[in-house]
């Protein structure tokens, strides 16, 4: 075949930019869309603190324990009620207001 012969191509030519085709949203799913909550709410959010505030107080009264002279053992200060007995109640204490700073709607 000669070039003659051959049907020239058309070419197409556009001035703008084709915008991409967006979903048909109704309405009330816009609105969804825009609103949304939060999960929790501000009161949610002060127990969640008080209790991350008790495991943190029970941490700090769990703490130390450095013996006055390397050469004496002294069970008193590592064996002490605050200790052994308050600080683990104050950590189980802010877990379970955690507990219940998340299970509270």
């Amino acid at each position: 075949m000669s070039k003659s012969n051959q049907p020239k191509k058309k070419v197409v030519v556009t001035t703008s930019a084709a915008k991409p085709a967006t979903p048909a949203v109704s309405s009330r799913a816009r609105a969804a869309v825009v609103r949304q909550d939060l999960i929790f709410g501000k009161n949610t959010y002060m127990w969640m603190l008080i209790g991350v505030g008790l495991i943190f107080v029970g941490m700090i009264l769990m703490s130390g324990g450095a013996m006055p002279s390397p050469e004496v053992w002294d069970d008193n200060i590592i064996y002490s009620f605050r200790r052994t007995v308050l600080a683990p109640v104050l950590i189980l204490a802010g877990l379970g207001v955690e507990i219940y700073a998340i299970f509270k709607r």
